[in-house]
């Protein structure tokens, strides 16, 4: 029921997410009335709905969420993952409320304290992981280590790397750089056994010389926002030069290949499913202005952790890596 779009982009990304895979059952949760509308008579023994009377709006408090809509949408879909009829949530609505709610039901993993956000970003060589992109607006020195090892974990697994470099947002690669609790995480980082390469600036996350890039939510979210603008403003120029005269238009024909493969590379629907990491079970944040394309996708993510089991993998190696320090 949640994000810019509700149940016009949701429901319809079910549909085509049952359409094109198997082996999935999608349960709706929201007002019943609203979701067998947008259905408009479509039934599958694969999809159901469970009925929340509350929904949470996209500008209310996280805790005024968590206190006063126990029927949300947003809380019966937790509920589900939290009593093992589902295996995971994907909700495009409010992320605080999200974080919070997911924090609250589902708790956190053994020697995690607080969830991060994380997400790909397009990079010369294919994608950059990115993590935390707003849970968490201030951090620790200990707190940016176990985002690192959640994300290298991850990261390991979805994209089959033995040993994801793992980098520390900077605003310089020199030693002498960095606040207190940035320079705090590289010593923890440089004794541990992940791959850390080291401080990295935020170019370094689009060339693909580093895998994973760990930062606080603030910074993170910042970086995140600022690529999507870029992309953007790339995009509208290119349009825009190709379209203002005639000789633009040819130029345009001829270049129509590399255009759309570029199109499609930066399409940002195509990374959209942002993992809540840390917490006993899998929650996947959508973008709220998603459309079918990038909800579907979102669903995509959810199952591909699932499969692979990201929540035990993560624990088991959050266990190795963090429990000694104790």
């Amino acid at each position: 029921m949640g994000g810019d779009h509700g149940v016009s982009v949701v429901v319809p990304a079910a549909v085509r997410y049952l359409d094109m895979t198997d082996g999935v059952n999608l349960v709706l949760v929201g007002q019943q009335d609203a979701l067998h509308e947008a259905l408009a008579g479509f039934s599958s023994p694969r999809l159901s709905i469970r009925h929340a009377s509350q929904t949470v709006a996209m500008d209310e408090s996280p805790t005024r969420a968590l206190r006063g809509k126990k029927d949300s949408s947003m809380r019966v879909a937790i509920d589900l993952v939290k009593e093992g009829t589902a295996d995971a949530c994907v909700s495009a609505g409010n992320t605080g409320a999200l974080m919070a709610t997911a924090r609250f039901v589902l708790k956190m993993l053994p020697h995690i304290e607080r969830p991060a956000i994380i997400t790909a970003i397009p990079s010369t060589n294919g994608h950059t992981w990115v993590l935390d992109l707003g849970a968490n607006v201030d951090c620790t020195a200990n707190h940016l280590f176990q985002f690192a090892v959640m994300g290298s974990e991850l990261v390991s697994v979805v994209d089959d790397l033995a040993s994801p470099r793992v980098g520390l947002l900077n605003i310089g690669q020199e030693e002498i750089k960095g606040n207190e609790q940035v320079k705090g995480a590289h010593a923890i980082l440089g004794q541990s056994s992940l791959n850390y390469i080291g401080y990295v600036e935020g170019d370094d996350i689009y060339t693909g010389d580093v895998d994973v890039v760990v930062t606080d939510g603030f910074v993170g979210n910042v970086a995140l926002k600022a690529s999507e603008g870029v992309a953007s403003l790339v995009r509208h120029q290119l349009k825009q030069g190709f379209t203002s005269s005639l000789l633009g238009r040819l130029r345009g024909l001829v270049a129509m290949p590399v255009l759309k493969a570029f199109q499609k590379r930066m399409d940002p629907r195509r990374y959209n499913g942002a993992s809540l990491l840390g917490l006993r079970g899998i929650v996947i944040k959508s973008h709220g202005g998603a459309d079918v394309l990038a909800f579907t996708n979102a669903l995509k993510i959810a199952r591909e952790e699932v499969e692979k089991d990201i929540g035990a993998r993560i624990t088991y190696q959050v266990e190795s890596q963090l429990a000694g320090g104790e």
